[in-house]
């Protein structure tokens, strides 16, 4: 029972195929520089080297095509057919409020994701022509798409609604969606099994922390609240976005320095964050080196993050009553030791005891709290692939 996975971008195209039976993955790869001079494809066999190679890909169709040749290749392939394929899951950036859940794609489908493309006009364009490109190569096989602002659909709407205007999110649905619902889904649901606690008991705050970070409240297994809205801007600092910012301030700024809409969404997305306050990096690792080697600029970097997921943690578990778990994941939030320590010292009136010893650890399932810990604090690795598998499967196999 083969489910194929799918992450497509403007320019390249990530893959993983899985083993529903077993949920092993089998072979997983990035196509990159889709359509640009210099098209790379890296595969990789579970249990053999890597292999890479410099392919001309056009377009997304192409570069699918030589996914699925890649996969049936008598040496690196893991399928002997693609009737072997049961079904394939695309991750979908923005769903809007039309999607609560992940969908078998439709014609229907696919125009409700059209719809969004002015919310999120980076990502869904790509996501549909994954969609559409394998629709075309694999006619016969069922399509799943899998939304990253799903999850944070069950925020109640004094989380989501903006004091502006009403007419706004009336006619043209400004509010906040939140984004990383897969991965926040994700840990805080294997955040229960590992505490071998009904989640549906449990208040839990996720921090997805990566070059870009996300912090979800997630009461009973349901978010109610999420520090990313209706962009990916909002929220603690990132590696080159500003995270929090008083409005006022943008408009300030293109008044004074005469800075049109386009630039300034250059400089709130692309100049900021760690980048822009160390001047050094957009890398923590780049930032958490200089900072130790007494660089003025990379400290405060790494103070400022550190202060805004602080108050995030502080701020949902007020939101839902208490909080049980602390659960870090993604790039920083499952490897930097510095970033966890410092989050979560200061937190001990919360009844979160940080253990520093058991903080050393990288990229695995770890409890690093005191064992006399109210609060457990957790490193929890993010599988969203998984869970867009486990959707597929349900939804097209059964």
């Amino acid at each position: 029972m083969k489910v194929l996975v799918l992450n497509c971008g403007s320019s390249s195209l990530k893959y993983q195929l899985f083993d529903m039976t077993s949920e092993k993955v089998l072979a997983k790869g990035l196509v990159e520089r889709i359509g640009i001079d210099g098209s790379r494809v890296k595969h990789e066999k579970t249990g053999i080297e890597p292999l890479k190679f410099d392919i001309p890909i056009p377009n997304h169709k192409v570069g699918i095509k030589v996914v699925l040749d890649t996969l049936l290749d008598g040496d690196q392939g893991v399928i002997r057919g693609l009737d072997e394929l049961r079904a394939v899951g695309h991750r979908v950036v923005h769903g809007g409020e039309k999607f609560a859940r992940s969908v078998i794609v439709t014609p229907e489908v696919l125009e409700v994701i059209e719809e969004c493309v002015p919310l999120a006009p980076l990502h869904n364009p790509a996501n549909l022509m994954g969609i559409k490109a394998m629709m075309e190569v694999l006619p016969y096989v069922p399509q799943v798409a899998v939304f990253d602002t799903a999850f944070h659909q069950t925020m109640p709407d004094y989380a989501y609604i903006y004091g502006l205007p009403f007419h706004y999110y009336e006619k043209q649905r400004v509010r906040r969606y939140g984004f990383h619902g897969t991965s926040h889904f994700y840990v805080a649901y294997r955040a229960a099994e590992m505490l071998e606690k009904p989640i549906e008991d449990l208040k839990i705050v996720t921090c997805h922390l990566g070059n870009g970070s996300s912090i979800s409240a997630v009461r009973g297994g349901r978010s109610i609240d999420t520090s990313l809205g209706f962009g990916t801007v909002p929220g603690v600092l990132m590696g080159t976005r500003c995270g929090d910012i008083d409005p006022t301030v943008i408009l300030y700024l293109m008044e004074q320095d005469g800075i049109d809409p386009k630039s300034m969404s250059h400089i709130i997305h692309k100049e900021s964050g760690l980048q822009g306050i160390s001047g050094i990096s957009s890398d923590l690792r780049d930032v958490e080196e200089a900072a130790a080697e007494g660089n003025d600029r990379a400290r405060l970097a790494l103070d400022i993050l550190c202060y805004g997921i602080r108050k995030h943690v502080c701020a949902y578990a007020g939101a839902m009553g208490g909080i049980d778990a602390i659960v870090f994941t993604a790039g920083i939030g499952e490897n930097s030791t510095t970033v966890r320590k410092m989050v979560c010292q200061g937190l001990e009136f919360l009844g979160a005891k940080i253990n520093l010893e058991r903080n050393n650890v990288r990229g695995k399932e770890a409890f690093i709290n005191e064992p006399d810990s109210r609060v457990s604090i957790m490193v929890v690795p993010t599988n969203e692939e998984l869970v867009i598998a486990r959707d597929t499967r349900e939804l097209a196999i059964g």
